[in-house]
Order: C-alpha cells, then structure tokens, then sequence
C-alpha cells in the first residue's frame, strides 16, 4: 500500500502538470482564435466614415474633372443623402445572417470535429473579409456585391463562438469559471481595438487594406487552429473536469493496473453514467435548462447596445467631435478598453458572490444613467471623453462578457442535464444567437434613427439596457434568497 501511495502521489503531480499545460495552451489557443474573428469584424466601423467624407474639407486634385463638389471624394453608392440607410443595410446583413446562424452552428458544433469546425470557419471568414477589401481595388461600387458578402461573412463567422465556448468549458470546471473567462474573454475587446488600429492604418490611403490584412490574418489562425488545437481532455487520454460539487484537477488515465483494480467499481458507474448520456441535446431540451431563456432574453438587449456602440462609436465621435476617421477609430478603441475592465470584475464579483444574474443586473441598472451622462457631456473634453468611454465600455460590455462565457458554459454543464456533456455549444448558441437578434436590431435602428439626431439613438440604447435589466429580474429574486436562506443558516449554526 506505501508503494502504491508513492508511485501514485508522484505520477499525479506530473501528471497534473501535463494537464494544466494543456489546459492553459487551449486557453490561449482560443483566445487568439476568437481574437481573429472580432478582428475581422471592425474594419466595417472604421471605413464608413471614409466611404462617405466631407468632401469640402478633402483637397482636391487638379486633374480631377467633377460634377459635384460635395461628393466628388465618397465612394459611391455611400454617396447619397441616404449613406446611413445603407450602412444600416451592410450592417444588417451581417448581423442577420449571424443571428440565423448562430441558432444552426451550435447543433453542427455538438456533432462535427470542433478542430475542423472552427478551420474551415477561421479560412472561409478571411476569404469573404478580403473581398469586401478587394471590391475598392476591383472598383466595384455595387451595393449587392457588398451586402452578399457581408451575408457570407457573417454565416460563416458563426462557427466561432459557440466552438470556442465549448473547448474552454471542455477543459476548465466551474470553481472560479468567472474570472477565468472573464479574463478570457477579453478577447472580444482585443479584436476590436486591433481591429480598428490595424484599418486605421490604411483607411484615409487605401481602405481596402484594411479588410484584407484582417482577413489574412483570420485565416492563419484558422491554419494554426488546424494543426494544434486540442478540442477535449479525452483527445490526450485525459479526465474530464468536475463541473459539480467543486473542482478537481483532472488526471491522465496512465493509472497502474492495481489502481484500475482498486477502483474497479467507481469506474463502471462512472463509465454507465457516460455512456447514458453521449447524444447531443435538443434544441428543446436546452430551452428547458432554468436559466437558458431569461439569461438568452437579457442578452438579446445587452448585446444590442454593445453592438451599436462596435458598429456606430467611430461614426458618432466623427460626427460630433470632428475627428478624422483614424482618430475616430482610435479614440472607439477606448470603449473597448474599458470592456476588458468590465468583464474581468463582472467575473470575479460573480465567482465570490456567486451572483451571476445579481452581478449582469448591476451593471446594467448603473450603465444606463451613464449613457445619458456620456452624450450630454462627453464630448466637453478629452479628459471627459477618455472617461466616459472607459466606463461606459466596462459597465455595457461587462455583463455581456459574463453571459456568454461564464453564464453559457455554467448553463451548458448544468447539474439538470446529468452528466450529458454534449450540451454545451447549443446551449451557447441558443444565447449568443438570441442575443445576436439585438446585435442586428440595434444598428438597424441606430441607422433608421441617427438622421433624426444622436440624442434618440442613445434613448433607444437607455432603453433596451433598462428591459435587460427586467429579464433578469427573476433570477436576482432567486439568488436573493439562496443568500437570504444561507444567513439565516449561518445564524442557527
């Protein structure tokens, strides 16, 4: 028995020093991936402001022989009086698209390879970014070509998310999931602040460049993802995490034959309980995880105003503090700064209070006010608009990272599903594609809304964060008592 106890306290702390290499290296891996993908996405923000200028403000070449002074230097058709319409029109395709793909990619992401998933995906993203970019060199000024694409794009940006969400949550259990995907996510804010500062670098001289260097870049992580990627602790024969009853570092199965001996009973029930439970969850069946709908719901409104503020902040700074369209672009990259922030202690505070619902509710009941604050004063400034950004970037980007990581993967392993493993990237995009509906809605709306002026796309934004907060309203009630429940135990005892 002392031989026994030796080989095997040693070989497990080897053997948990292999794990977490894995572990961490996936964490990483997915990070970079993801980062890729919010990449790709950004160039569309910053380059509208260069499709239609100011042209009076453009210096005109001597050789240029115009007919219109005030539209000679927009790239046509964005040089109407409609330009807004039809920004709204590219925006919408994209996100259309992704929210209808969304609801589909999760069910392929439980039943195909999520290595050969998210490849294809990474590659065929990066092909229909760089012929956006190539339309301003191919000179193509159709708005059909542009939308078409946008629709491709976002079809096949679909394969990411609910991916990467389910290879994080493959490898890493639910004790201090919060911060660990809090921090993790931050991934979105990278992208999008690398994605405005590598389109700002080629916007007011070639902006086609500034979607094809995205769109190769996305496409050597989908050869990256290809080639190293390890989808699940089982691919390198090891132990799933626990995702109940706290955590425990999982173990390689290279157990001596007298441990297999020893443990020969807890092993067949183990093994019964898995096998009961390899087919994929509905998509009914995810629907009747508590929580699923009301944290789908809440999303759906959080993720509206995040994604106006991605699609519309550089047009917005434009507009109203007269910035170029690079100094806009960086001067956004600021919101997403604050995001970062934001979703780091979004999941800390959840992980110590253990308040998912309480936590999201917070923030979006203080992001709302701020809002008002950042449009009535936050352009007085720079000191006040460097601010504003940043915590309104942290409070409205806060939440959302914490229901699609966190919130996604504790729902996708939840204790009602009983060992069914294979739930995970449905149940996540069931709540990133419902949440991808606002993501559409709300630069729809902000291009149908923003010729009437600013100030009623920031009420319509205060609005959708205010019924967020009503969404969740049940689940803070819950978590209420469970922490009412345990004080009044805590003074018994």
């Amino acid at each position: 028995v002392l031989t026994y106890l030796c080989y095997k306290s040693l070989t497990t702390s080897m053997d948990t020093d292999s794990v977490n290499l894995y572990r961490y290296f996936t964490l990483f891996l997915t990070f970079l991936f993801y980062t890729a993908y919010h990449l790709s996405r950004k160039p569309i923000s910053i380059v509208k402001s260069q499709l239609h200028r100011n042209c009076s403000t453009v210096i005109r070449p001597a050789d240029l022989n115009i007919t219109n002074n005030d539209t000679w230097c927009d790239w046509k058709p964005f040089d109407q009086d409609n330009y807004q319409t039809l920004f709204g029109v590219l925006d919408n395709c994209f996100l259309v698209a992704y929210a209808i793909g969304m609801f589909i990619s999760g069910i392929f992401g439980e039943r195909l390879p999520l290595r050969y998933y998210l490849s294809v995906g990474m590659l065929m993203s990066g092909l229909f970014t760089a012929l956006f970019g190539l339309g301003f060199y191919w000179n193509i000024h159709s708005l059909g070509y542009y939308a078409f694409i946008q629709v491709m794009n976002g079809l096949m940006q679909t394969t990411g998310w609910p991916a990467v969400v389910a290879c994080v949550g493959n490898w890493f259990g639910k004790g201090k999931r919060g911060f660990i995907m809090g921090v993790w996510n931050s991934h979105t804010s990278v992208g999008n602040i690398l994605g405005s500062l590598i389109a700002g670098v080629f916007v007011s001289t070639a902006w086609g460049m500034s979607f094809i260097v995205p769109g190769l870049i996305i496409a050597s992580t989908g050869i990256l993802c290809f080639f190293f990627l390890v989808e699940k602790p089982e691919d390198v024969n090891c132990s799933p995490p626990q995702h109940h009853n706290g955590e425990t570092e999982p173990l390689l199965h290279n157990s001596p034959h007298i441990d297999r001996t020893i443990n020969s009973t807890n092993t067949a029930e183990i093994s019964e309980s898995v096998v009961e439970h390899t087919e994929a969850i509905s998509f009914c069946g995810a629907l009747r995880i508590p929580g699923v709908v009301e944290f789908s719901l809440c999303l759906l409104f959080a993720k509206l105003v995040s994604y106006t503020f991605l699609y519309w902040l550089p047009l917005y700074i434009s507009n109203i503090a007269h910035f170029d369209a690079k100094q806009a672009g960086d001067m956004s990259t600021l919101f997403d700064a604050g995001g970062i922030v934001g979703g780091i202690m979004a999941g800390l505070v959840s992980d110590y209070t253990g308040g998912r619902a309480t936590t999201c509710f917070i923030m979006l009941v203080a992001a709302a006010p701020m809002l008002f604050v950042y449009n009535s004063i936050g352009q007085r400034s720079l000191a006040t608009t460097i601010g504003m950004l940043l915590l309104c970037g942290g409070l409205v980007n806060g939440p959302y990272a914490l229901i699609t990581t966190a919130v996604s993967a504790d729902l996708g392993t939840h204790e009602s599903l009983r060992g069914n493993s294979r739930a995970l990237s449905t149940v996540t995009a069931i709540i990133d594609g419902t949440g991808s509906i606002g993501a559409a809605l709300g630069p729809l709306l902000a291009g149908l809304i923003s010729p009437t002026g600013w100030n009623n796309v920031f009420y319509m934004l205060i609005s959708a964060d205010v019924l967020a907060c009503l969404f969740l309203f049940r689940l803070v009630y819950k978590e209420a008592q469970g922490w009412c429940g345990r004080a009044r135990g805590f003074k018994e005892i």
